[in-house]
């Protein structure tokens, strides 16, 4: 018998009419190290089946195959799809939506492809991962899909949306959840329109945009944008008009408190719950199938989320405010 402390023979009785059934060792049982528990613990911190395979024999001195090291990682799927599909809180204060590029291999061709990660605070200030969704394309109509499998999971309002500006997903919220706020990412927003300005100016047009999402009041963010457009128009015409066209989702955060408007102005907490999971992910160049990439990133979200001890900071301020505004639809379910 394999255990921690090394081979141990065990003799097992025998009866003439087979009633004997142990139970601390297990009727053919031949490892008592909870090997697989480990396995899949080094899995789940980014080790490849052959480091695990190296680890095992340094540790215990035994052999391990890659298949073995795969077929105890492959355990975790039914649990992976059991918690992509289990139930949901009621109301969410605020889900934000970003998305992380891994490569994968799709129709014989290794693609980059999106995995949006979907991360909730429930009305406790609790946070929670509550899917992951691979997007082959964006679009309205795929993004509804999303939106009505939350719903379907007993996601019955959303208060406000934290998102990028994905291709249709202001579309499939309206149609979804039509009484939510949408508060598009003013990081993303700058970063694009930082895109393509010489790096000269850049820290100048960087400064100018601060005086918008910094100003105290929507009235006063709107005449920052005018005059911003007054003096960079002619060299960059395409940045006020990106922020005007997204104006009305850009602007949400102004109404709300400091507390509110730091949790919502960006999409800053999911960032960071991505970069905790691309530690685990960096080690794998690609990915063979959809399985693969949510088996990894199940382990990893497992692994995160015991982490997260703590409601979210300022909590009592933020509920306080979300119980003026939006009434009954946080007081109902509270």
């Amino acid at each position: 018998m394999r255990s921690n402390l090394g081979p141990i023979e065990l003799d097992v009785p025998r009866d003439r009419d087979s009633t004997f059934d142990p139970k601390v060792v297990k009727k053919r049982q031949r490892d008592i190290s909870g090997i697989e528990a480990k396995v899949i613990s080094m899995y789940a911190k980014g080790m490849t089946t052959r480091d695990i395979k190296q680890h095992i024999y340094d540790i215990y001195g035994y052999e391990i195959s890659h298949e073995t090291v795969s077929t105890i990682t492959d355990t975790v799927m039914g649990h992976a799809r059991d918690w992509q599909t289990r139930p949901l809180q009621p109301v969410y204060a605020v889900v934000f939506m970003d998305a992380m590029m891994v490569k994968m291999r799709y129709d014989g061709v290794v693609k980059n492809i999106a995995v949006y990660a979907i991360l909730g605070i429930d009305l406790e200030g609790v946070k929670s991962c509550l899917g992951l969704y691979i997007a082959e394309t964006e679009s309205a109509k795929y993004w509804l899909t999303v939106m009505n499998e939350l719903k379907n999971r007993g996601v019955q309002d959303i208060l406000i949306f934290a998102v990028d500006n994905l291709t249709g997903i202001s579309e499939a919220i309206g149609a979804a959840f039509p009484q939510s706020e949408v508060q598009k990412c003013i990081v993303h927003q700058i970063r694009n329109s930082l895109k393509f300005v010489p790096w000269k100016e850049r820290k100048a047009v960087a400064t100018d945009l601060r005086r918008i999402y910094t100003a105290s009041s929507e009235a006063e963010g709107y005449a920052e944008l005018e005059c911003f457009a007054e003096k960079w128009d002619k060299k960059y015409p395409h940045i006020s008009r990106s922020w005007m066209a997204n104006w009305s989702e850009l602007s949400t955060f102004y109404k709300y408190c400091p507390e509110i408007r730091t949790l919502i102005y960006t999409t800053n907490p999911i960032e960071s719950f991505h970069r905790a999971v691309k530690k685990v992910m960096k080690s794998r160049c690609m990915f063979p199938n959809e399985d693969a990439v949510l088996k990894l990133m199940y382990l990893a979200i497992q692994d995160t989320e015991r982490r997260w001890t703590k409601i979210m900071r300022d909590w009592g301020t933020i509920y306080s405010q979300l119980t003026v505004y939006f009434g009954e639809r946080v007081t109902n379910y509270s």
